[in-house]
């Protein structure tokens, strides 16, 4: 738990150095108002890195997440477009059924079949991808095709946080909720921690590990639907390669690959650097293509520590054994 404590203070300090850094270039940055824009820009990275961390804390990863929102935002635009009087909440509750049926053919192939989870994610990736091309042939979705309150849901603001912002507040306190209060949520940590002894406490990998990615595709979905609200557009390719941002968020965080480490903060943190990253960049005249190389960077420090800490740990439950005999 210390060493969780430890690695989001570290983290968390880096956001404030990083906040620091570039007030010196331009103070706006660093003002309350600037501030909850840079939250709602980063709130679709946080709600999908949540989803994502439940999927690597069983030893998985789901790379088809950004291809999960894509297809449900273009499904939820073409249904506005078909039925502009639909209530937004049966849009909401259909990106959210949506996103979960396509999270658990994911799971079933993990589960049922015993195929790696990076192969069947990258080729589900595919499949959504090739699935938006023949259902929109193509063509965009353009805001002028939208009706108003299907686009301004997400853009509604209250107390001076647009709507997409505070369903990502809902999401972390929903998530934090889940894996720290209840069964589901230690069995996630167990699955990742040690499968094999998380059978012996009666705990079903596979069912477990196939609901971690209904988790992270009904988010995805979710996130699909504000995505297209948001920004007014939906075509084949948006968010495209997303999905590197999602699994960088969860590294970053603290979400160790090897599963059955991290924590919600830790997650949001992770993006949150991101999310300051992307925004700072073209505000201090920098080029937005050197976000790639942060993000690189960020990434394998974030594995290395994650690394030596394993190794830490491992030392010390070896001294432990040793004492004992």
């Amino acid at each position: 738990m210390s060493l969780v404590k430890s690695r989001e203070a570290i983290l968390f300090g880096a956001i404030l150095l990083l906040l620091a850094l570039i007030s010196t270039r331009f103070s706006g940055f660093v003002t309350p108002k600037n501030l909850a824009g840079v939250f709602n820009d980063t709130s679709p990275l946080i709600i999908l890195a949540l989803g994502q961390m439940v999927v690597i804390l069983t030893r998985c990863i789901d790379l088809s997440v950004a291809a999960n929102l894509a297809l449900t935002g273009m499904v939820c635009a073409m249904i506005n477009v078909a039925a502009p009087d639909l209530p937004v909440v049966v849009i909401l509750m259909v990106a959210l059924a949506m996103g979960a049926a396509l999270g658990a053919i994911n799971g079933l192939l993990v589960w049922k079949l015993d195929i790696p989870p990076i192969v069947v994610t990258l080729g589900t990736m595919t499949i959504f991808r090739g699935v938006i091309f023949l259902l929109s042939k193509g063509q965009w979705i353009n805001a002028h095709e939208m009706s108003p309150a299907f686009t301004g849901f997400a853009r509604g603001v209250i107390w001076g946080l647009p709507v997409l912002g505070w369903i990502a507040i809902a999401t972390i306190a929903v998530m934090f909720v889940v894996m720290s209060r209840t069964t589901l949520g230690r069995a996630f940590f167990a699955v990742g921690g040690n499968p094999h002894a998380a059978v012996y406490t009666g705990i079903n990998v596979g069912r477990t590990q196939f609901l971690a990615f209904v988790i992270s595709g009904a988010l995805a979905g979710l996130t699909g639907y504000l995505w297209i609200a948001r920004y007014a557009v939906a075509y084949v390719d948006i968010a495209g390669g997303f999905e590197l941002d999602v699994v960088a968020a969860c590294v970053i965080g603290g979400i160790s690959i090897a599963g059955g480490s991290g924590s919600v903060i830790g997650t949001l943190l992770g993006a949150l650097f991101l999310g300051v990253v992307k925004n700072a960049l073209p505000v201090v005249d920098i080029s937005p293509f050197w976000q790639l190389a942060i993000s690189g960077a960020a990434i394998i420090i974030a594995v290395t520590f994650n690394a030596r800490a394993g190794r830490t740990k491992g030392r010390v439950i070896l001294k432990s054994a040793e004492h004992a005999q």
